[in-house]
C-alpha cells in the first residue's frame, strides 16, 4: 500500500472549484478497488489517499489522472506502508473489473 499525501499548490478557493471532479476521480479509484480510504487534511492544505497498489510508480501513475494534478492544483508524495495492526491488519486486496 502507498499513503499518498497531497499538498495544494493553489489557493483553497481555486482547489475547491475542481473538488467535484476530484471526488468523482476518487470514487472511480474506490470502485476499481484501488483506494482504501481518502480524506482532506485539517486544516485543508491537502489530502490523503491510501492506495492498494504494489509500487510507488503505480501509485503516481494512477494519481497523474487526478484532476487536481492535471490542473496543477496539487502534488502528491508517496510513502509505502504495510498495515500490521488495527482495522487494516490482514487487509485483503479487492479489485473490481
Amino acid at each position: 500500500m502507498y499513503l499518498m499525501i497531497s499538498t495544494y499548490l493553489k489557493p483553497l478557493a481555486e482547489v475547491d472549484e475542481a473538488r467535484a471532479d476530484h471526488l468523482a476521480f476518487v470514487t472511480e479509484l474506490e470502485e476499481g478497488g484501488y483506494s482504501v480510504t481518502a480524506g482532506r487534511l485539517d486544516p485543508p492544505t491537502g489530502g490523503v489517499i491510501l492506495l492498494d497498489v504494489d509500487t510507488e510508480a503505480e501509485a503516481h501513475e494512477l494519481l497523474a489522472k487526478d484532476p487536481y494534478v492535471q490542473r496543477g492544483l496539487a502534488s502528491y508524495t508517496a510513502t509505502g506502508w504495510h498495515p500490521a495492526r488495527g482495522a487494516l491488519a490482514g487487509y485483503q486486496r479487492v479489485r473490481k473489473s
